[in-house]
C-alpha cells in the first residue's frame, strides 16, 4: 500500500508537467462548455423540424455531464495511453519491473490518479457552468457518483488497453487525437444525437462515450438509473480489462 500511495504521488506530480495531458483533461472540456453555451444558450429547444434536442432540457444541463464523461475520455484515449507508451518507450516499464514493483501497484497508481484528475476535471466543469449559465443541480446524486466510477473505470480499462498495444508515444498520441475528436463530435459531446443522421449516428452510437453520457445525464437530470447503458459500460470495462491483461508488456 505504501509503494501504491507513493507511486501515485510521482505519477500525480509528472501528469501535472505534461502541457498536452493537462490541455485535453482540464482545459479543452471548459473551452467546449463555453464554445457550446455560447452557440446555444440554456434554454430547452427544438431543431427546424420541430425534433426535440438536447433531451428536452437546456443545453447546458445537458452538456455539463457530458463533459464529464469528456474528461474521462481524455484520460483514457490521450493521458493513459501516452504516458503507459512513453514509459515502454525509455524503459521505464522495465526498471520498475526490475525493482520489484508489481504490476498492480504500477496500473493502481494510474487510475487513483485518473480519479483524482476525474473530480478536479468535473468540477472544474461544474463550476464555471454554474458561474456562466446557471444550471440545474445534479437531481440524484447517489446514482450520479455511481455512475460517475463506472464511466471513468470503464475509461481507464480502455486507456490501459491503448496503452498495452500501442508501441510509441507517437502512435499514441496520434491514435489517441482521433480517438478523442471523432467520440466527441459523434459520441453526444458535440452536436446533440439527436440530429446526427446516418452513418454519423451509427458510428456514434458504437462510441464508448455515448453510453458513459448516458449513465451520467441520466441521474443528473433525474431520469433515473439507465440499465441498457450502464450494462454496455460494464461490458465494454470487462474487455478493456482482458484485452489490456492479455496484451500488457515491460518492454
Amino acid at each position: 500500500m505504501r509503494t501504491l500511495v507513493k507511486l501515485s504521488w510521482v505519477e500525480l506530480k509528472l501528469f501535472v508537467r505534461e502541457p498536452i495531458t493537462v490541455i485535453f483533461t482540464l482545459a479543452l472540456p471548459i473551452i467546449f462548455l463555453f464554445v457550446m453555451g455560447g452557440v446555444f444558450g440554456n434554454e430547452a429547444s427544438t431543431d427546424d423540424g420541430g425534433m426535440v434536442v438536447f433531451r428536452g432540457v437546456g443545453p447546458l444541463d445537458y452538456y455539463i455531464p457530458a463533459y464529464f464523461a469528456l474528461v474521462m475520455m481524455a484520460i483514457g484515449t490521450v493521458a493513459l495511453p501516452v504516458h503507459l507508451a512513453g514509459y515502454r518507450e525509455r524503459g521505464i516499464l522495465r526498471r520498475l519491473r526490475a525493482s520489484s514493483i508489481s504490476v498492480w501497484s504500477v496500473l493502481g497508481s494510474q487510475l487513483a490518479v485518473s480519479f483524482v484528475i476525474a473530480i478536479i476535471g468535473s468540477i472544474l466543469i461544474l463550476i464555471c457552468g454554474i458561474i456562466a449559465y446557471s444550471p440545474n443541480m445534479p437531481q440524484e446524486v447517489g446514482l450520479l457518483i455511481l455512475a460517475f466510477l463506472l464511466g471513468l473505470i470503464s475509461f481507464t480499462a480502455f486507456g490501459f488497453f491503448l496503452g498495452a498495444v500501442l508501441p510509441s508515444t507517437r502512435a499514441a498520441q496520434g491514435l489517441g487525437l482521433i480517438l478523442f475528436f471523432v467520440m466527441m463530435i459523434l459520441g453526444g459531446a458535440g452536436p446533440p444525437p439527436e440530429v446526427l443522421t446516418g452513418a454519423m449516428d451509427i458510428i456514434g452510437q458504437i462510441t464508448p462515450l455515448r453510453h458513459v453520457i448516458i449513465i451520467l445525464q441520466d441521474p443528473y437530470l433525474g431520469f433515473g438509473w439507465n440499465q441498457n447503458a450502464s450494462l454496455i459500460v460494464a461490458g465494454i470495462t470487462v474487455v478493456a480489462i482482458a484485452l489490456a491483461a492479455r496484451y500488457f508488456r515491460w518492454e
